[in-house]
């Protein structure tokens, strides 16, 4: 199993610039990689402080440069919002540009405020995944591909930038059995989070996933289950449960572009609750938040709860302070680990990709 990092980039601190956001995380990724995480996966939104990065991609040719052994994932690039022609070239450019250690999440997108500024009809979305995904093959299994499909239409091309990596490890991130078959079809991996919940939640999605490959025919070892967990390692119950509120209202946040029902001061978002939004004490005890002992056991019946290839964490989250993230990543890989390699077995960083 592998252990990775995620940042969403929010600005929850809007007197905070997104030089110093996209700072922090290249700082953190360095760290990650010293450390010996897995993989350092980037968000990708628009038109929000929910999320500061446009663009995963970037970020992932920025700290390739800057790092030296750590896989690099988008997580995700969201398929329907790009031209996939040109879409195709900058995922082969990203992983020549960091010489095979790109990671490759793609989505179909669940904001409409999103979809909306790029003129683009969400309810298409699941349609215009299916087809970028098949461009996306033809184009890197094919010197020259052509496509006639009911969203894109593309004459014979050939893409210059080819990959490193033969294939191309494509993880498909979202919560529903489409997504989850989705994967199954094309061969590729599975990105799922467990939210604000717990070890339960995250059973009943590994149950999804389990019925969407068997539905498809396909094994479940190619699934590659991939599972993001917020995580905060601290003593002070008062500092974890400030996280949990910074954990709660990403949550909020999320989930209030989803229902098209975000409320903005200017250019911020403002929090509201969701439906059947968990008490904080709740959320608290589900997260990953807690003294190493307590992160260590959580953490070993969420594993044994989905049965996760790979485990990305969300340190930095809302207002969160950058040196407590940094804290969390030194203390889960030096102390945690151990703890539930003594539960459950050797966390290898040389796992397949």
């Amino acid at each position: 199993m592998e252990f990775g990092i995620f940042n969403l980039m929010g600005a929850r601190e809007t007197e905070k610039s997104a030089a110093q956001v996209f700072a922090e995380v290249a700082e953190q990724t360095r760290l990650a990689d010293q450390l010996g995480y897995q993989t350092a996966w980037f968000a990708g939104h628009h038109f929000s402080n929910y999320c500061l990065c446009a663009s995963p991609l970037m970020m992932v040719a920025h700290c390739a440069a800057i790092t030296e052994k750590i896989r690099l994932g988008t997580a995700v690039v969201v398929l329907p919002l790009y031209n996939p022609a040109r879409l195709a070239a900058e995922i082969a450019t990203a992983d020549a540009l960091s010489n095979g250690r790109l990671s490759l999440g793609i989505g179909a997108g669940y904001q409409p405020y999103e979809f909306e500024r790029f003129g683009v009809d969400i309810k298409a979305n699941l349609e215009m995944t299916e087809e970028v995904c098949d461009i996306i093959d033809l184009a890197f299994s094919h010197d020259f591909f052509s496509y006639d499909g009911k969203h894109y239409q593309i004459p014979e091309t050939h893409i210059p930038a080819r990959p490193v990596q033969k294939p191309l490890p494509i993880y498909v991130a979202g919560h529903t059995q489409a997504m989850f078959r989705a994967a199954a079809r094309h061969g590729y991996r599975v990105l799922s989070s467990g939210r604000v919940g717990g070890a339960k939640l995250l059973a009943e999605q590994y149950a999804d996933i389990v019925a969407a490959f068997a539905a498809e025919n396909v094994p479940l070892s190619n699934a590659h289950i991939t599972v993001n967990r917020f995580a905060h390692i601290t003593g002070s119950k008062e500092e974890g449960l400030r996280f949990a509120e910074n954990a709660r209202y990403q949550s909020r946040l999320a989930s209030s572009l989803r229902r098209r029902q975000e409320v903005m001061q200017g250019t911020v978002l403002v929090d509201v609750p969701f439906p059947d939004e968990p008490p904080l004490e709740q959320i608290h005890g589900d997260l990953l938040i807690g003294d190493v002992e307590t992160v260590a056991e959580k953490l070993v019946a969420e594993i044994r709860a989905t049965h996760p290839v790979h485990i990305c964490f969300s340190f930095k989250v809302g207002n969160t302070p950058h040196k407590a993230a940094m804290r969390s990543m030194e203390l889960l890989i030096g102390d945690v680990k151990p703890r539930v390699e003594r539960a459950l077995g050797p966390i290898d960083r040389a796992a397949a990709k």
